[in-house]
C-alpha cells in the first residue's frame, strides 16, 4: 500500500502523523510511504530519518496524489480537501460535530476517513485521544499561570502563592483523561483545585489519587456556576466522545466571573464548553470577553511537538499497520474498536454521534462497508 505522510498545515502545528521507526516497519513489510518534505521538522525529524527508514520524500502535490492512505495529525484544511480523492483512506484526528464544513467536503468526496478521537478499545476508552489529552491536560494550568499574568490580560495571580498570600484558586470542570492530567500539574503548581464531573467513578478516582489535595464536587449548574466565580483560573476539559462538547458555562456566568480571570477551554476541538468559547490559534491564541481572558487553541499540543509527535506514534502505528497490511476495509470489519473510528464512508456518516450532532443521516459503519 501507499502510505502518505503529509506535513500538517494548521497554525504554528509542528506534530507529523508518521515517525521513522513507523516508516522502517512499514516498508519492512512491503509498503511504500511516501513523505512531504519537512514533515517532520518541527518533531526534531529530519527528512535524512526517514530516508533512512525507506520513505521516499517528496512534495506535498505526490502525496495526497499517490497515497492509498494519509496518515495526518490534525484535520485536513481547505486547501488539502481539494487535494483528496474518492477512494482514499484519511487517518487523523476530525473533530467532524464541531466542523459542518469539513464533514459535508469529506462526504462529498467519497473519502473514507477514520477519526482518531473515537477510536476505542476493548473497555470503551479512547487510546488515540488519551495521549493527547495527558499533553493538553498537563499543559493547561501551564498556559492558565501565563494568561493570569497582568501583561497577558490576567488578574495578575500567582497559582502558587507567596508566604502571607494565599494560592490561586483553579477550577477545572470536567473528570476524564484531562482534568486528571491537569489537576496533577495545578496541585505541584501549588494551587488550590477543584474538580467537577457527573461521573462518580471518576470523582473517587480523582478524590482516591489526589486525597484531600484536590476537592471534587458533582456537577451542577448551581455548582459550575458557583466554582467559576470564585476561580481564577478555569480549565475546560469535558467529552462526549464524537459529539459536540455541552455548553456548560453560560455566557451569563462568564460575565459574573472576577475581571482578570482565565478560561482555558481544552474542549474548544468539539465546540468548546464556555458559550463565549471561539477557536484561536497559537499566534493569536486569546481573547477577552466580559474582561475575562479565553484561551481556546484548538491545537494546544502542536506546541510540544516532539513530546506529542511520539506519544501519539506509540498508539497509532499499530492501527496504521493493521490498515496497510489487510487493506481498510478487512482491518475495520476485524477489529470492532477501529470501526468506532469509522466516521465517514462513501458519502455516508458511520458514527451516530457526529451524525446527531451534525443532524445527518446515520449508517452504520458495518452496513457501509457492505455496500
Amino acid at each position: 500500500m501507499f502510505v502518505g505522510v503529509p506535513k500538517e498545515i494548521k497554525d504554528n502545528e509542528y506534530r507529523v502523523g508518521v515517525i521513522p521507526a513507523t516508516v522502517r516497519e512499514l516498508t519492512s513489510r512491503g509498503h511504500q510511504v511516501l513523505v512531504e518534505t519537512g514533515a517532520g521538522a518541527g518533531a526534531g525529524l529530519a527528512d535524512a530519518e526517514y530516508e533512512v527508514a525507506g520513505a521516499q520524500i517528496v512534495d506535498a502535490d505526490q502525496v495526497f496524489e499517490s497515497a492509498e492512505l494519509i496518515v495526518k495529525v490534525k484535520e485536513p484544511l481547505a486547501s488539502e480537501r481539494k487535494k483528496l480523492k474518492p477512494g482514499q483512506v484519511l487517518f487523523t484526528y476530525l473533530h467532524l460535530a464541531a466542523n459542518p464544513e469539513q464533514a459535508a467536503e469529506l462526504l462529498a468526496l467519497g473519502v473514507t476517513a477514520i477519526a482518531y478521537e473515537t477510536v476505542t478499545n476493548a473497555q470503551g476508552l479512547l487510546p488515540l485521544l488519551m495521549p493527547m489529552s495527558e499533553v493538553a491536560g498537563r499543559m493547561a494550568p501551564q498556559v492558565g499561570a501565563h494568561c493570569l499574568e497582568k501583561m497577558a490580560g490576567g488578574r495578575g495571580v500567582l497559582l502558587a502563592g507567596v508566604p502571607g498570600v494565599p494560592p490561586g484558586d483553579i477550577f477545572i470542570l470536567g473528570s476524564g483523561v484531562v482534568a486528571t492530567n491537569a489537576a496533577a500539574v495545578a496541585i505541584g503548581m501549588g494551587a488550590s483545585v477543584t474538580v467537577t464531573g457527573n461521573n462518580m467513578d471518576q470523582l473517587r478516582r480523582i478524590s482516591a489519587q489526589f486525597g484531600a489535595r484536590v476537592r471534587t464536587v458533582f456537577s451542577t449548574r448551581q455548582s459550575v456556576e458557583t466554582l467559576c466565580r470564585r476561580a481564577d483560573l478555569v480549565i475546560g476539559a469535558v467529552l462526549v466522545p464524537g459529539a459536540a462538547a455541552p455548553r456548560l458555562i453560560t455566557a451569563e456566568t462568564v460575565k459574573a466571573m472576577k475581571p482578570g480571570a482565565v478560561i482555558v477551554d481544552v474542549s474548544i476541538d468539539q465546540g468548546g464548553t464556555a458559550e463565549t468559547s471561539r477557536p484561536t490559534t497559537h499566534s493569536d491564541p486569546t481573547y477577552v470577553v466580559d474582561d475575562v481572558v479565553h484561551y481556546c487553541v484548538t491545537n494546544m499540543p502542536g506546541a510540544l511537538a516532539r513530546t506529542s509527535t511520539f506519544a501519539l506514534s506509540n498508539v497509532t502505528a499499530p492501527f496504521v499497520l493493521a490498515i496497510a497490511d489487510m487493506g481498510y476495509a478487512p482491518a475495520l470489519m476485524a477489529d470492532p474498536c477501529l470501526c468506532n473510528g469509522l466516521n465517514i464512508h462513501d458519502g455516508h456518516v458511520t458514527h451516530k454521534a457526529v451524525a446527531e450532532a451534525l443532524q445527518l443521516s446515520y449508517v452504520p459503519a458495518s452496513e457501509a462497508l457492505k455496500g
